[in-house]
């Protein structure tokens, strides 16, 4: 830990993965967007893991969902990037494909949040933008946030960002986060890993950092 002027700077992974001060978001797992995504059963599988030794080390976690508002409520940008995402010409011709309660909107069975986790929805890209999370976590004494989920190139990238921007350190669990584009998504990555703000380690290693730094917290 480096100290200067009354402030800890954490620098190490065991520092900043300490769950006392570490939030983990699942990022849109939902039904419908899992549904998606090639390779869906082995990121689930991964979120999965990730999402249990998150909760052994009782590190608060947090989901988002991305929610279609009914098209009457859509303005401009968002019947923009609805025709871009459903492939049509004309506004009239979308359809929201993630209403509150459709079929495509809770998140997968295998990763049923606890009533002790929150679900927050959103209409955005980035999971810091029009929900509490930021307020959140920042009461809570966070300052790091561990991130996995779909789609990394999609809306993981944009929430690395913002969170950087609000002075959170980001740990992205790179094989616990799904793609719609695998070249798109390792450009993400890359581009993320060389401005350097954001950690990028996969799942084994985030096991094995917050299962020691929770078990040298108890003793």
């Amino acid at each position: 830990m480096k100290r200067i002027h009354g402030l800890e700077i954490r620098t190490t992974l065991p520092e900043i993965c300490n769950p006392a001060h570490m939030a983990l978001l699942i990022y849109d797992m939902q039904v419908g967007i899992v549904s998606q995504v090639k390779d869906a059963e082995r990121v689930v599988a991964k979120v999965s893991e990730v999402l249990q030794a998150g909760r052994r080390a009782r590190m608060r976690v947090l989901f988002t969902r991305h929610m279609s508002l009914p098209v009457d409520l859509m303005g401009a940008f968002q019947l923009r990037m609805a025709m871009k995402w459903q492939r049509v010409e004309e506004p009239d011709q979308v359809r929201p494909w993630f209403l509150r309660d459709s079929p495509g909107f809770p998140i997968v069975p295998a990763l049923t949040p606890l009533a002790s986790e929150a679900v927050l929805d959103k209409i955005t890209m980035s999971a810091f933008e029009g929900t509490p999370l930021n307020i959140a976590l920042r009461d809570c004494g966070i300052s790091a946030v561990a991130i996995a989920g779909i789609a990394l190139e999609v809306g993981i990238e944009p929430t690395v960002r913002h969170a950087v921007d609000l002075g959170l350190i980001p740990v992205i669990i790179s094989d616990a986060c799904g793609s719609g584009d695998p070249k798109a998504a390792q450009r993400s990555l890359e581009s993320l890993a060389f401005e350097g703000n954001a950690v990028v380690i996969d799942t084994s290693t985030f096991i094995e950092v917050v299962r020691h730094a929770a078990e040298t917290d108890r003793h």
